[in-house]
Formats: structure tokens, sequence, C-alpha cells
């Protein structure tokens, strides 16, 4: 997106948005609640995204629902395994959540209310989903997020 003109980068932004909204209405609806057990609302400009920190519910890590991220931890510059490592498939270094979770709010921003439906037909949280390869690739690389690259 840093090839375009700044002009065209704030108007497919903007469409990005847009076609993520009716996924980003889930995450505030959830971020909402969340925030009655003490979760706490931050915007991430540069993740494209508002992050509610501290979310209550869960097995720990983070979930990325549009432009919305619910972490149970305090930052995202914590550090997790990738996929493939905890599958014993290969050993790799850690990588920062919150680079994996902006991959998935990228990848909502291009799919639209196509997301969900696509990320559940790949094998929802998984090793074999190419939403999880693309965006652990993402956060090791910087580059990579579009799960058909």
């Amino acid at each position: 997106m840093h090839a375009l003109p700044r002009g065209l980068r704030w108007l497919a932004l903007g469409i990005g948005l847009l076609w993520a909204a009716p996924i980003s209405a889930l995450g505030l609806v959830a971020g909402c609640a969340g925030m009655a057990a003490g979760a706490r609302p931050r915007l991430q400009a540069q993740r494209h995204c508002l992050v509610f920190h501290g979310f209550p519910w869960g097995p720990g890590g983070a979930m990325t629902l549009g432009n919305v991220i619910l972490d149970t931890g305090h930052t995202l510059e914590r550090h997790c395994n990738t996929y493939a490592h905890d599958a014993g498939l290969c050993k790799e270094p850690p990588i920062a959540i919150g680079d994996h979770e902006h991959a998935h709010v990228l990848q909502t921003m291009a799919l639209g209310v196509l997301f969900l439906p696509l990320y559940f037909s790949c094998g929802g949280v998984s090793v074999r989903n190419r939403f999880e390869r693309a965006a652990d690739r993402y956060a090791q690389t910087g580059q990579g997020w579009w799960p058909w690259g």
C-alpha cells in the first residue's frame, strides 16, 4: 500500500475500514462488554485498529475481529511462538503478537465480510490455516500477509 500516492493510500484505507466495518462492529460489541470487566481500549493508528487490552475472556493471547483486537494481555509487543513452531513442524524464533494480529486486520480490510467464512473454511485456529501461516509470515518478515501469496 505504500507504493500508492498518499491520496490513494488514504482512499484505500477508508475503503478497507468500511469493507471491514461489519466484522469490526462484532469486535466493538465484544470489546465494550469486556470493558465492564476491566478491558481498556487504545487506538493503534499504525496498525489501523482499536485494541482492547486486558480482555477478560479467552484462553490467552489475542483475537482480531475486523479493525478491533481483543487482547488478554497488557501490550501487543509481547512475543509468542508461530503456529508451525508449536505444531513441531519447524523451529522458529518467537514473533510479536501485535504484528501477527495486524496481518489479520489487513486480511479483513481486503476481504471484508468474506474474511470470517474464508478463515473458518481454511481450518479455523490451526497450523493448517493459510490465514494463520500468512499472519506468522508477516510477523516474521513484515511482508506476505495475503493468505494466497
